[in-house]
């Protein structure tokens, strides 16, 4: 015969239903055996006593009516608590219940009556490990009052009847008032070290995608402005090199120039990320945007116009009181633009402008004229130029608008907030420098 999948039997024997009901089994089948034992086994070994019987137990013979109605009320008392887990209150009631009747109906086992106590106990503890006290303290009034009936019913004597109530009912249910508290806090414990461990891992991965967005971006940065610009000069020498063989070469020592730049970029990004070298970090800022243009005069038209205002002594020429982040949030977006521009409209004329009058922020704008020739195909997985603007610009709180022009070129618009404000004597109407 075919042994059964093993899978299936895994899954079976996992079922929390299968476990729960294996667990009511348990519990009910081991209260009936231990009450049973007892009901057997207490008489016997009192008479045993070398001294003779030690507790005088006064009960029916085994088998007989009162001493079967005894056992028949364990056995129901204990079958009841398969039912503990669906409704916990209704069996705690009616297991305390059956030892009146039983009181009632069988008035010779008063010296093992107390046996009935300890489903009654199970009942007590297994309500109070599934009901919140503030739910349950009416249904253990009952129960008390019915443990302190059935034995008033028997001994005659309420004050006995109180107490088996206290010992049946009082005491389990502090004992496991305590258990259950001594859980909650457990699990509260667990549940808060689980919260500290998942914050720690959202802050880890939302610093991670912080940093691949910042390397994403400085490596888009550096490939598109150097690649671009490379791949552009090489198309130009490939068309010079027999009809002007100077301007190739000189052509040619700008490829090298620039891939000497891309380098120099690369390793710096690289020295950032090891911890075993010291990183040499340039920073680039708005002054730094006139080299920008210088370089980038080597393969296409482009012109600065750098509207300064008034300064204090000593103050920077241009940007006083914007941070160096955004100083190079600054630099990027015209590396980024100018990139662009070469790329998607080569030949076409650019103008980068500064304008540093107003007291309260810096504007630069990177306008370029429609394409006068047809620009080269590009990836359709791009964009990622302009996200990486949007990107840096709300990294530093700036307002970056991106679009055509009505001439058909395209406008990109950077305006950066001063930190802190410009020289008092800054007029609006700042001299005027073009390049």
């Amino acid at each position: 015969m075919a042994s059964a999948d093993p899978r299936t039997r895994t899954s079976r024997d996992g079922d929390p239903r299968t476990r729960d009901r294996r667990v009511d089994v348990l519990v009910a089948l081991g209260t009936a055996v231990v009450a049973l034992g007892l009901l057997l086994g207490l008489p016997p070994l009192d008479a045993l006593e070398p001294d003779g019987p030690a507790l005088a137990l006064r009960v029916p013979a085994p088998f007989t009516a009162a001493w079967t109605v005894l056992a028949i009320g364990l056995l129901v008392q204990s079958a009841a608590l398969l039912a503990a887990r669906r409704a916990p209150r209704t069996v705690l009631v009616a297991v305390s219940a059956l030892p009146v009747l039983v009181a009632a109906l069988a008035p010779q086992s008063l010296d093992l009556f107390g046996l009935t106590a300890l489903p009654v106990v199970v009942a007590v503890v297994l309500a109070a490990l599934r009901v919140p006290l503030a739910r349950l303290w009416p249904t253990l009034m009952v129960a008390g009052a019915l443990v302190a009936a059935g034995s008033a019913v028997l001994s005659g004597a309420l004050g006995q009847g109180v107490l088996q109530a206290i010992g049946a009912v009082g005491l389990p249910l502090l004992v496991t008032l305590l258990v259950r508290s001594r859980r909650e806090v457990r699990a509260a414990r667990t549940a808060e070290a689980s919260a500290v461990f998942r914050e720690q891992d959202a802050l880890v991965d939302a610093a991670v995608s912080r940093e691949r967005a910042a390397m994403a971006r400085e490596l888009h940065d550096i490939a598109a402005h150097h690649l671009s610009g490379i791949a552009l000069m090489a198309a130009v020498i490939d068309r010079q090199i027999d009809s002007d063989p100077e301007r190739a070469h000189e052509g040619a020592r700008q490829v090298r120039e620039q891939s000497t730049a891309v380098l120099d970029d690369l390793r710096r990004l690289v020295g950032l990320l090891r911890e075993d070298v010291p990183a040499e970090r340039a920073v680039e800022t708005v002054a730094g945007i006139v080299d920008l243009v210088e370089r980038a005069r080597f393969r296409s038209d482009v012109r600065l116009d750098v509207l300064a205002g008034d300064h204090p002594r000593g103050a920077p020429a241009l940007a006083d009181g914007v941070g160096p982040l955004a100083q190079l949030a600054a630099y990027r977006t015209v590396q980024e633009a100018l990139a662009n521009a070469a790329l998607h409209a080569p030949s076409a004329p650019c103008t980068v402008t500064v304008d540093d009058r107003n007291p309260t922020r810096v504007v630069i704008r990177v306008e370029n004229a429609p394409a006068a020739a047809p620009a080269a195909p590009t990836s359709p997985s791009g964009g990622n130029g302009l996200r990486g603007m949007r990107e840096r610009a709300d990294l530093v709180g700036a307002s970056l608008q991106t679009g055509p022009t009505a001439t058909g070129g395209w406008l990109v618009e950077l305006a950066l907030g001063r930190e802190a404000p410009a020289a008092p004597a800054q007029a609006a109407a700042g001299g005027g420098v073009v390049a």
